[in-house]
Protein backbone atom coordinates (compact mmCIF):
# COMPACT_ATOMS: atom_id res chain seq x y z
CA UNK A 1 0.00 0.00 0.00
CA UNK A 2 1.41 3.00 -0.74
CA UNK A 3 2.08 6.10 2.26
CA UNK A 4 0.51 8.81 -0.26
CA UNK A 5 -2.42 6.92 -0.23
CA UNK A 6 -2.85 7.32 4.02
CA UNK A 7 -1.83 11.10 3.82
CA UNK A 8 -4.48 12.11 0.60
CA UNK A 9 -7.59 10.81 2.61
CA UNK A 10 -7.09 13.12 5.79
CA UNK A 11 -9.54 15.29 4.55
CA UNK A 12 -11.96 12.19 5.95
CA UNK A 13 -12.98 11.42 9.41
CA UNK A 14 -11.27 8.35 10.75
CA UNK A 15 -13.89 6.11 10.40
CA UNK A 16 -14.61 6.79 6.66
CA UNK A 17 -10.99 6.45 5.96
CA UNK A 18 -10.28 3.66 7.79
CA UNK A 19 -13.56 1.68 6.07
CA UNK A 20 -12.10 3.30 2.23
CA UNK A 21 -8.16 2.36 3.03
CA UNK A 22 -9.39 -1.36 4.15
CA UNK A 23 -11.58 -1.46 0.86
CA UNK A 24 -8.63 -0.44 -1.21
CA UNK A 25 -6.82 -3.15 0.57
CA UNK A 26 -9.52 -6.04 -0.41
CA UNK A 27 -10.05 -4.61 -4.00
CA UNK A 28 -8.95 -6.78 -7.01
CA UNK A 29 -9.35 -3.97 -8.98
CA UNK A 30 -8.65 -0.36 -7.66
CA UNK A 31 -10.58 0.99 -11.19
CA UNK A 32 -13.91 -0.48 -10.04
CA UNK A 33 -13.67 1.01 -6.95
CA UNK A 34 -13.10 4.25 -8.22
CA UNK A 35 -15.64 3.82 -10.41
CA UNK A 36 -18.64 3.00 -7.33
CA UNK A 37 -16.99 5.43 -5.14
CA UNK A 38 -17.71 7.92 -8.09
CA UNK A 39 -21.04 7.18 -8.71
CA UNK A 40 -22.44 7.62 -4.83
CA UNK A 41 -20.14 11.05 -4.91
CA UNK A 42 -22.33 12.06 -7.90
CA UNK A 43 -19.44 12.85 -9.94
CA UNK A 44 -18.55 12.36 -13.74
CA UNK A 45 -17.57 8.74 -14.76
CA UNK A 46 -13.80 9.22 -15.58
CA UNK A 47 -11.90 7.97 -19.10
CA UNK A 48 -9.59 5.53 -17.87
CA UNK A 49 -6.41 5.89 -19.17
CA UNK A 50 -2.74 4.06 -18.00
CA UNK A 51 -1.31 6.95 -16.26
CA UNK A 52 -4.11 9.01 -15.19
CA UNK A 53 -7.64 8.66 -14.24
CA UNK A 54 -9.53 11.70 -13.09
CA UNK A 55 -12.97 12.34 -11.40
CA UNK A 56 -14.33 15.86 -10.33
CA UNK A 57 -12.00 18.56 -9.46
CA UNK A 58 -13.43 18.08 -5.51
CA UNK A 59 -13.47 14.22 -5.66
CA UNK A 60 -10.27 11.66 -6.36
CA UNK A 61 -7.78 11.78 -8.41
CA UNK A 62 -5.39 8.52 -9.17
CA UNK A 63 -2.43 8.83 -10.66
CA UNK A 64 -0.94 5.55 -12.19
CA UNK A 65 2.61 6.66 -13.74
CA UNK A 66 4.40 3.44 -12.52
CA UNK A 67 1.93 0.86 -11.58
CA UNK A 68 1.29 2.52 -8.50
CA UNK A 69 -2.35 3.66 -6.71
CA UNK A 70 -1.73 6.94 -5.50
CA UNK A 71 -5.26 8.66 -3.63
CA UNK A 72 -5.75 12.23 -2.78
CA UNK A 73 -8.61 13.54 -0.64
CA UNK A 74 -12.39 13.29 -1.30
CA UNK A 75 -13.67 16.52 -0.78
CA UNK A 76 -15.53 16.58 3.08
CA UNK A 77 -18.68 17.49 2.44
CA UNK A 78 -18.92 13.99 0.10
CA UNK A 79 -17.59 12.29 3.24
CA UNK A 80 -21.77 11.25 4.38
CA UNK A 81 -21.92 9.63 0.77
CA UNK A 82 -19.48 7.48 1.11
CA UNK A 83 -20.64 6.32 4.57
CA UNK A 84 -23.63 5.58 3.14
CA UNK A 85 -21.39 3.48 0.12
CA UNK A 86 -19.98 1.84 2.82
CA UNK A 87 -22.36 0.82 5.44
CA UNK A 88 -22.97 0.88 9.30
CA UNK A 89 -23.40 5.16 8.90
CA UNK A 90 -24.77 6.87 11.86
CA UNK A 91 -25.83 9.53 9.12
CA UNK A 92 -27.11 6.92 6.46
CA UNK A 93 -31.00 8.00 5.77
CA UNK A 94 -34.20 5.70 5.66
CA UNK A 95 -36.26 5.70 2.60
CA UNK A 96 -38.49 8.52 2.70
CA UNK A 97 -41.94 8.01 3.60
CA UNK A 98 -43.75 9.27 0.42
CA UNK A 99 -46.88 7.95 1.40
CA UNK A 100 -46.58 10.63 5.04
CA UNK A 101 -45.35 12.84 2.32
CA UNK A 102 -48.49 12.71 -0.05
CA UNK A 103 -50.95 12.64 2.58
CA UNK A 104 -49.48 16.09 4.49
CA UNK A 105 -49.58 17.55 0.59
CA UNK A 106 -52.90 16.28 0.33
CA UNK A 107 -54.40 18.54 3.54
CA UNK A 108 -52.23 21.28 2.28
CA UNK A 109 -53.59 21.27 -1.26
CA UNK A 110 -57.17 20.38 -0.25
CA UNK A 111 -59.56 21.81 -2.96
CA UNK A 112 -56.89 22.60 -5.53
CA UNK A 113 -55.20 18.96 -6.39
CA UNK A 114 -56.53 15.45 -6.00
CA UNK A 115 -54.76 13.23 -3.93
CA UNK A 116 -54.21 11.51 -6.69
CA UNK A 117 -52.10 13.97 -8.28
CA UNK A 118 -50.54 14.83 -4.74
CA UNK A 119 -49.28 11.23 -4.86
CA UNK A 120 -47.87 11.45 -8.19
CA UNK A 121 -45.71 14.45 -8.03
CA UNK A 122 -44.24 12.99 -5.15
CA UNK A 123 -43.45 10.06 -6.86
CA UNK A 124 -42.67 11.82 -9.50
CA UNK A 125 -40.60 13.85 -7.50
CA UNK A 126 -38.69 10.86 -5.63
CA UNK A 127 -37.78 9.46 -8.87
CA UNK A 128 -35.99 12.50 -10.43
CA UNK A 129 -34.41 13.41 -6.96
CA UNK A 130 -32.89 10.11 -6.54
CA UNK A 131 -31.47 9.80 -9.66
CA UNK A 132 -28.50 12.24 -8.00
CA UNK A 133 -27.18 9.94 -5.68
CA UNK A 134 -28.24 9.12 -2.15
CA UNK A 135 -28.81 11.54 0.27
CA UNK A 136 -29.39 12.06 4.06
CA UNK A 137 -31.97 14.75 2.81
CA UNK A 138 -33.93 12.97 0.18
CA UNK A 139 -37.12 12.80 2.43
CA UNK A 140 -37.19 16.31 2.92
CA UNK A 141 -36.04 17.39 -0.56
CA UNK A 142 -38.38 15.20 -1.79
CA UNK A 143 -41.51 16.94 0.19
CA UNK A 144 -39.77 20.84 -0.73
CA UNK A 145 -39.65 19.70 -4.73
CA UNK A 146 -43.49 17.73 -5.04
CA UNK A 147 -44.54 21.17 -2.91
CA UNK A 148 -42.46 23.71 -5.55
CA UNK A 149 -44.17 22.12 -8.28
CA UNK A 150 -48.11 21.69 -7.24
CA UNK A 151 -47.49 25.35 -6.53
CA UNK A 152 -45.80 26.14 -9.75
CA UNK A 153 -48.60 24.14 -11.39
CA UNK A 154 -51.75 25.61 -9.72
CA UNK A 155 -49.84 29.01 -11.22
CA UNK A 156 -49.33 27.80 -14.72
CA UNK A 157 -53.31 26.41 -14.16
CA UNK A 158 -54.68 30.21 -13.76
CA UNK A 159 -54.85 30.23 -10.04
CA UNK A 160 -54.66 34.13 -9.39
CA UNK A 161 -51.90 35.63 -8.10
CA UNK A 162 -50.09 39.47 -8.41
CA UNK A 163 -46.95 38.34 -7.80
CA UNK A 164 -44.16 38.75 -10.83
CA UNK A 165 -42.45 34.84 -11.19
CA UNK A 166 -38.64 34.55 -12.44
CA UNK A 167 -37.06 31.03 -12.65
CA UNK A 168 -33.31 30.45 -12.98
CA UNK A 169 -32.07 27.50 -15.46
CA UNK A 170 -28.19 26.79 -15.57
CA UNK A 171 -26.63 23.20 -16.70
CA UNK A 172 -26.14 21.59 -12.66
CA UNK A 173 -28.33 24.36 -10.78
CA UNK A 174 -25.22 24.36 -8.24
CA UNK A 175 -23.71 27.50 -9.22
CA UNK A 176 -25.16 30.23 -11.28
CA UNK A 177 -28.76 29.96 -11.08
CA UNK A 178 -28.24 29.19 -7.28
CA UNK A 179 -26.41 32.57 -7.38
CA UNK A 180 -28.69 34.42 -9.07
CA UNK A 181 -31.96 33.44 -7.09
CA UNK A 182 -30.07 33.70 -4.06
CA UNK A 183 -29.76 37.62 -4.37
CA UNK A 184 -32.74 38.25 -6.27
CA UNK A 185 -34.74 36.92 -3.87
CA UNK A 186 -32.64 39.10 -0.65
CA UNK A 187 -33.30 41.94 -2.69
CA UNK A 188 -36.89 41.63 -3.94
CA UNK A 189 -38.28 39.78 -0.62
CA UNK A 190 -41.38 38.88 -1.39
CA UNK A 191 -42.55 41.12 -4.31
CA UNK A 192 -41.51 38.10 -6.47
CA UNK A 193 -41.51 34.59 -6.94
CA UNK A 194 -37.82 33.04 -7.47
CA UNK A 195 -37.14 29.26 -8.78
CA UNK A 196 -33.86 27.41 -10.04
CA UNK A 197 -33.86 24.63 -11.81
CA UNK A 198 -31.15 22.46 -13.81
CA UNK A 199 -30.95 21.08 -17.09
CA UNK A 200 -28.60 18.17 -15.64
CA UNK A 201 -28.41 18.92 -11.93
CA UNK A 202 -25.85 18.05 -9.66
CA UNK A 203 -26.54 15.88 -6.37
CA UNK A 204 -25.24 19.05 -4.02
CA UNK A 205 -24.85 22.77 -4.16
CA UNK A 206 -21.41 23.78 -4.32
CA UNK A 207 -19.65 24.68 -1.17
CA UNK A 208 -17.92 27.53 -2.75
CA UNK A 209 -21.16 29.15 -3.99
CA UNK A 210 -22.47 28.48 -0.50
CA UNK A 211 -19.78 30.47 0.80
CA UNK A 212 -20.27 33.02 -1.57
CA UNK A 213 -23.31 33.87 -0.72
CA UNK A 214 -23.20 33.62 3.32
CA UNK A 215 -20.32 36.34 2.87
CA UNK A 216 -22.69 38.38 1.50
CA UNK A 217 -25.55 37.89 4.20
CA UNK A 218 -27.32 35.61 1.81
CA UNK A 219 -27.99 32.27 3.35
CA UNK A 220 -27.86 29.08 1.33
CA UNK A 221 -30.63 27.65 3.37
CA UNK A 222 -32.35 24.64 2.30
CA UNK A 223 -31.75 25.22 -1.48
CA UNK A 224 -30.43 22.04 -3.76
CA UNK A 225 -30.03 21.41 -7.46
CA UNK A 226 -33.68 20.54 -8.72
CA UNK A 227 -34.62 18.98 -12.33
CA UNK A 228 -36.01 21.29 -14.53
CA UNK A 229 -39.83 20.48 -15.27
CA UNK A 230 -42.54 21.43 -17.59
CA UNK A 231 -44.85 23.31 -15.05
CA UNK A 232 -42.15 25.20 -13.92
CA UNK A 233 -41.46 27.14 -16.79
CA UNK A 234 -44.99 27.54 -17.26
CA UNK A 235 -45.47 29.33 -14.30
CA UNK A 236 -42.57 31.83 -14.57
CA UNK A 237 -43.28 35.14 -15.72
CA UNK A 238 -39.40 35.27 -16.94
CA UNK A 239 -37.13 32.52 -17.68
CA UNK A 240 -33.54 33.33 -17.54
CA UNK A 241 -30.97 30.98 -19.21
CA UNK A 242 -27.40 30.62 -18.16
CA UNK A 243 -25.41 28.16 -20.05
CA UNK A 244 -28.23 24.96 -20.66
CA UNK A 245 -28.36 25.71 -24.43
CA UNK A 246 -31.87 24.82 -25.43
CA UNK A 247 -32.95 22.64 -23.14
CA UNK A 248 -35.32 24.86 -21.29
CA UNK A 249 -38.81 24.36 -23.32
CA UNK A 250 -40.67 27.72 -25.15
CA UNK A 251 -44.10 28.49 -24.02
CA UNK A 252 -45.75 31.94 -25.54
CA UNK A 253 -45.86 34.76 -23.19
CA UNK A 254 -42.82 34.45 -20.88
CA UNK A 255 -39.92 36.41 -21.58
CA UNK A 256 -36.86 34.46 -22.30
CA UNK A 257 -33.57 35.86 -20.64
CA UNK A 258 -29.84 34.42 -21.67
CA UNK A 259 -27.20 35.12 -19.36
CA UNK A 260 -23.84 34.58 -21.04
CA UNK A 261 -22.01 34.31 -17.87
CA UNK A 262 -19.04 32.22 -16.70
CA UNK A 263 -19.48 28.57 -14.64
CA UNK A 264 -18.44 29.14 -11.26
CA UNK A 265 -18.04 25.03 -11.07
CA UNK A 266 -14.30 24.02 -10.05
CA UNK A 267 -13.25 28.16 -10.04
CA UNK A 268 -11.34 28.97 -6.72
CA UNK A 269 -13.62 31.49 -4.27
CA UNK A 270 -11.50 34.31 -5.45
CA UNK A 271 -13.32 33.96 -8.83
CA UNK A 272 -16.15 32.79 -8.37
CA UNK A 273 -16.61 36.22 -5.97
CA UNK A 274 -16.20 38.00 -9.69
CA UNK A 275 -18.59 35.80 -11.32
CA UNK A 276 -20.95 36.91 -8.19
CA UNK A 277 -20.44 40.74 -9.27
CA UNK A 278 -21.06 40.04 -12.91
CA UNK A 279 -24.49 38.07 -11.65
CA UNK A 280 -25.92 40.56 -9.06
CA UNK A 281 -25.01 43.52 -12.09
CA UNK A 282 -27.48 41.43 -13.38
CA UNK A 283 -30.02 40.46 -11.25
CA UNK A 284 -30.33 44.01 -10.18
CA UNK A 285 -31.27 45.25 -13.31
CA UNK A 286 -33.66 42.79 -14.30
CA UNK A 287 -35.27 43.88 -10.16
CA UNK A 288 -35.07 47.23 -11.38
CA UNK A 289 -36.76 46.24 -14.59
CA UNK A 290 -39.90 44.12 -13.29
CA UNK A 291 -40.63 46.01 -10.24
CA UNK A 292 -39.09 49.73 -11.33
CA UNK A 293 -40.45 51.12 -7.85
CA UNK A 294 -37.97 48.42 -6.03
CA UNK A 295 -35.10 49.65 -7.78
CA UNK A 296 -31.83 49.14 -6.14
CA UNK A 297 -28.78 50.98 -6.43
CA UNK A 298 -25.43 48.91 -6.33
CA UNK A 299 -22.23 47.53 -7.66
Amino acid sequence: MNRAADVGLTALGDPTRARILRLIRESEDGRALVGNLATVLELRQPTVSHHMKALHDEGIVVREPDGRRVWYSIAPEHAERVDALLGDSPGSASPPDLQRISDDLALRFRGVFSAETVRATVDDSYTLLARAGTSTTLGSRVATFASTRLEALARAEGSPHGIPSVLFVCVQNAGRSQLAAGILRQLAGDRLVVRTAGSAPAGDVRQSIATALEEIGIPLAGEFPKPLTDEAVRAADVVVTMGCGDACPIYPGRRYLDWDLEDPVGKPLEQVRVIRKHIEARVRELLADLIPEHAVAGK
